[in-house]
């Protein structure tokens, strides 16, 4: 039995939290008056702004590169309007994959192209569209008597497309979306002067120019300024499928063959790749052994001032983290096989590497080419040796230029196929055709 002070106290504790719980202040307001949930979500609101701002528009610097160095301005200007060569016409320009943003389009503009009364044929009109802005990942910079002076390129150059509202290859912009059609060989192939490529490499121009055209659409190598490795044993091109950036949002590693996180692939590109102003470090670029080229040009520590990337990656990250998978259109596969074909994929091994909803390894997600059954040429050009666990949301817009790294398999029905045989899994036709239907409604 307790007694009256046992009593006496337990009050006397619950009367104190009672009141405790009554005085407890509200959430403290920062200097401009907002709750600290209401400073997330307004950082979250203008890291996404921003974000999306550097990935269509910001050419870090990189106009020093693409427009004094190899001068491709000169040739897309042509010789008529103070450049060289016979200029870039748009019809070529959406011939080598370069896209055109119809939100960037007057509307006077739109309607003359709906009725065919723009000149496709002509460089000034391509130098119009790039005053426009409406080129998809290229900036023209113009001088004051409108002459094109330099050019720059962004993010969105090989990891957007848009969707052929107006015509083809002119549209709303897809964010994310590998451009497939994109010849980045060719169009670099198009400057006048890679003396610098060709320096670099410690090769002839000719010889950059070859392995430039032998990427093909859809294709790009990162590598080759590492190891200045442009063919394989076999005589093909080293050059890799561009990847798309969507989906991202929980992935550890973000290319074929790992690397390193979104943001070290971020600063990786804009630094290496793009050839932008700011600062880079990895120190296993200095393997000499593995990467000769990079060693000697000092790629592992790099520090530009000013600096204009590093302060751009967070937001430019958050904001691709932001960019879902694209939903397969409707009636692109069969929802009853699919359905099926979704038992088949949990039961048969796939999910073990390919982990819902990401559909890749959450953690550590490489694989020797032994594992997956493939040569190691590719493999063997990244620090880790190995191939990345590829996510497959969205999965579908993949088709063009097939699938893998180098676009090996030109089907799902042949990368299915792959699977089976190296891991003995002993599908039956109706399972690999459902099998099939359900990675395209991914």
């Amino acid at each position: 039995m307790k007694t009256y002070q046992q009593y006496f106290l337990v009050a006397a504790v619950l009367a104190a939290l009672t009141f405790a719980a009554c005085q407890t202040a509200p959430p403290k307001q920062s200097a401009a008056g907002q709750t600290p949930q209401a400073t997330i979500d307004d950082h979250a609101q203008k890291a996404l702004t921003e974000g999306r701002q550097i990935f269509r528009f910001d050419t870090f610097g990189d106009e020093v590169f693409w427009g004094d160095t190899i001068k491709l301005h000169q040739a897309i200007q042509g010789s008529r309007l103070g450049g060289v060569g016979p200029g870039v016409t748009p019809k070529t320009a959406l011939a080598v994959g370069l896209k055109v943003d119809a939100d960037a389009l007057p509307e006077a503009l739109i309607a003359e192209l709906k009725k065919g009364k723009v000149n496709l044929d002509d460089p000034a009109t391509t130098l119009a569209l790039l005053k426009l802005n409406a080129v998809v990942g290229v900036t023209g910079f113009f001088d004051s008597s409108g002459k094109l002076r330099s050019v720059g390129v962004q993010c969105a150059l090989c990891h957007s497309t848009v969707d052929n509202s107006l015509a083809p290859g002119i549209g709303h912009r897809l964010d994310g979306w590998a451009n497939r059609d994109l010849n980045v060989g060719a169009i670099i192939n198009l400057a006048p002067d890679l003396s610098a490529v060709a320096a670099l490499l410690k090769v002839d121009q000719p010889a950059v120019r070859k392995v430039l055209a032998a990427w093909g659409p859809g294709k790009f190598d990162a590598e080759l300024l590492l190891d200045g490795i442009g063919f394989r044993p076999d005589g093909k091109s080293a050059s890799t499928l561009i990847p798309p950036a969507f989906g991202l949002a929980g992935v550890n590693l973000h290319t074929w063959t790992g690397w390193g996180s979104v943001t070290h692939w971020n600063a990786f590109v804009a630094n290496l790749e793009m050839n932008g102003k700011g600062t880079f470090f990895d120190p296993r670029l200095n393997d000499s052994a593995q990467f000769p080229v990079a060693a000697r040009a000092g790629f592992g520590n790099l520090r530009s001032n000013p600096d204009l990337i590093s302060a751009k990656l967070p937001a430019l990250h958050f904001y691709q983290l932001a960019i879902p998978a694209p939903q397969p259109p409707t009636g692109s596969f069969d929802q009853h096989a699919a359905q099926r074909g979704k038992q088949v994929f949990e039961s048969k091994q796939c999910i073990t590497c390919h982990v819902p909803p990401t559909f890749t390894e959450p953690g550590w997600n490489m694989h020797t080419p032994q594992e997956i059954g493939i040569d190691d040429f590719q493999a063997n050009r990244a620090p880790d040796r190995r191939y990345r666990t590829a996510p497959l949301k969205g999965l579908w817009t993949h088709t063009k230029g097939g699938f893998y790294h180098d676009g090996r398999f030109a089907t799902l029905r042949q990368v299915v196929d792959h699977y089976d045989a190296q891991f003995g899994l002993h599908l039956t036709e109706p399972e690999k055709r459902d099998l099939v239907e359900y990675l395209k409604s991914l």
